[in-house]
């Protein structure tokens, strides 16, 4: 059966642990090498990653260009502009072209539905890149950073701040199946999908996180005793009635106040880009316990082992 991943949930937390322990591993074994210089075991080497871009990007299509490289294989990039998807090509078709030509497929679009559809009409692996539902691979890079620094990720308490977007959707995802707790302060009008938190507490029911998955109706009360702040920008590329957003946002803004509601050794996390003086101020995104660069770095090393799995390799 083709390997997808869509969500964290098409892995299952088995798997999930598994390309953790192996991103750490591969990780560790590069210290001090060339960037360019592949993995000494090549293991996706003759293996092609077609990249298809209809939404901007830096850390996606610089991480997954650099995770095939170091893995022996190679990509092709194809965006909306230059590509036949730009032109009313089907997803379906496109699935099957691509089939016939690369290994894996990744996609970084704006409807969840797309990747679904290209997943099911694909004889190839699909990885999502970024969908307005959920940004898998992000919280897979956030997942080993709190591992490396904290050693562990069960019995955490994460707290998010803002809007509830799809990189909260995966946060939520993968609290109910690594075992950590999910807070987060949000808006009224901007809370997650209530079928993702339904999802999540279906699956954490009975269990002793099943009290994890929580909506804070403050930030303080999302923050206090967090071992790991998490916040992204509050308008995303084409969000419309920004002042309005922004206005119903303020009161969740990251500030060094609210980072002393958490632990005191809490990490904090930005997925990046950053909104300086919106959602967080820079004290805190600059600051000891902001580890956003080691993050922004583990996008690379945590899709390698995504990669992987996906492929039959981990």
């Amino acid at each position: 059966m083709t390997r997808h991943f869509l969500d964290l949930a098409d892995a299952g937390p088995d798997a999930l642990r598994a390309m953790l322990a192996d991103a750490r591993s591969r990780k560790l074994t590069r210290s001090g090498w060339p960037k360019g210089k592949s993995d000494v075991d090549r293991p996706l080497d003759g293996h092609v990653l077609g990249m298809i871009f209809e939404k901007n990007s830096t850390r996606t299509r610089v991480s997954f260009d650099m995770a095939m490289r170091q893995l022996g294989g190679t990509t092709i990039i194809l965006d909306g502009g230059t590509s036949q998807l730009g032109r009313g090509e089907t997803i379906a078709d496109t699935a099957r072209v691509l089939s016939r030509y690369v290994d894996a497929i990744m996609i970084r679009t704006d409807d969840h539905a797309k990747a679904v559809e290209l997943a099911e009409y694909a004889s190839v692996p699909v990885i999502n890149g970024l969908t307005d539902m959920s940004h898998p691979c992000q919280i897979m890079a956030d997942l080993l950073t709190v591992m490396e620094s904290k050693g562990r990720i069960d019995g955490l308490k994460w707290a998010w701040l803002g809007d509830g977007n799809n990189v909260l959707h995966s946060i939520i995802e993968a609290a109910s199946l690594l075992n950590f707790e999910a807070w987060w302060g949000c808006p009224d009008d901007y809370q997650p999908d209530a079928k993702v938190i339904a999802d999540a507490r279906r699956r954490v029911a009975g269990t002793s996180n099943c009290d994890g998955i929580t909506q804070a109706f403050t930030a303080t009360a999302a923050a206090e005793d967090a071992d790991v702040l998490v916040t992204d920008t509050w308008i995303s590329m084409g969000q419309t009635h920004a002042e309005q957003k922004l206005a119903a946002l303020a009161p969740f803004q990251v500030t060094e106040a609210l980072m002393k509601h958490a632990k005191e050794d809490a990490l904090f996390l930005h997925c990046l880009p950053a909104h300086r003086g919106e959602e967080v101020v820079d004290a805190v995104i600059d600051g000891p316990q902001s580890a956003i660069w080691d993050e922004a770095e583990n996008r690379l090393h945590a899709q390698k082992a995504v990669l992987l799995w996906c492929l039959g390799k981990l």
